[in-house]
């Protein structure tokens, strides 16, 4: 697997899986550091993390989820001059991917059929605006695959963006994934897929959907280019994202 150099996570009080994407290998460079971050919600931010929030610069929210995620939690960013980017990516709830038990791989492969006007709106969010975070409510899934097709389209090694995908399940606090998956074992015991879908981000799976994109489209950014995004706009991508050395 492709190296690559995670940079230090920032400290945002309150908020779940936050980090950096910069330092991931593409080619002969990297991707940039506090350019894109991706994460979870951001309902629990303290004062010290709206502070956190403010010192990065953020320029643009893309907030992933639904309408009724929001309501239910929504995002502490008061007194922040950024955009926030509503993009709802699930066509339908999350709750029933845990009550038709899917699994991830084909959780993702109807996100990248069904929702592909909003990855694209995601990358062209990215592209205008940086720094940028994109985040939905864990930061695991629809986070995962829209910021896995935007480094796979800007040049990032498929490598590096399988381990930043992967990286997600050490940065979930052993504590608060027990506390899920026992809530929802509650509502769907017999569910063989419940703990993947709320707490794991394995490798092979992105290694998966990436393999299934090439099959179908010949590359992410051929996927994106077929729902509408430009050469230009791809290439203002990888201009943003990576840094030659």
């Amino acid at each position: 697997m492709t190296e690559s150099l995670h940079l230090d996570a920032p400290l945002v009080p309150g908020a779940v899986n936050f980090r950096d994407v910069g330092g991931l290998s593409a080619g002969a460079g990297r991707t940039r550091g506090r350019v894109l971050y991706r994460s979870g919600q951001l309902a629990q931010l303290d004062e010290k993390g709206i502070t956190a929030l403010r010192g990065l610069g953020i320029r643009r929210i893309i907030d992933l989820r639904a309408d009724e995620e929001v309501s239910h939690a929504p995002s502490r960013v008061e007194g922040l001059d950024l955009v926030t980017q509503r993009v709802p990516l699930f066509l339908g709830s999350v709750a029933s991917f845990f009550a038709d038990d899917i699994g991830l791989d084909e959780m993702y492969r109807r996100l990248v059929a069904d929702s592909a006007a909003g990855v694209v709106d995601v990358v062209r969010g990215i592209v205008t605006d940086q720094p940028v975070l994109v985040h939905c409510t864990v930061g695991k899934d629809r986070t995962g695959v829209t910021v896995a097709l935007a480094l796979a389209a800007a040049g990032v090694d498929e490598g590096a963006v399988v381990a930043d995908y992967a990286r997600t399940e050490t940065l979930l606090p052993a504590w608060r994934s027990r506390k899920i998956v026992d809530s929802l074992r509650s509502s769907h015991p017999e569910a063989v897929h419940l703990e993947d879908l709320a707490t794991k981000s394995p490798a092979p799976v992105m290694q998966a959907l990436l393999a299934d994109v090439r099959e179908r489209y010949g590359s992410a950014g051929d996927y994106l280019r077929a729902h509408g995004l430009t050469d230009d706009e791809i290439a203002e991508l990888r201009r943003v994202l990576v840094v030659e050395e």
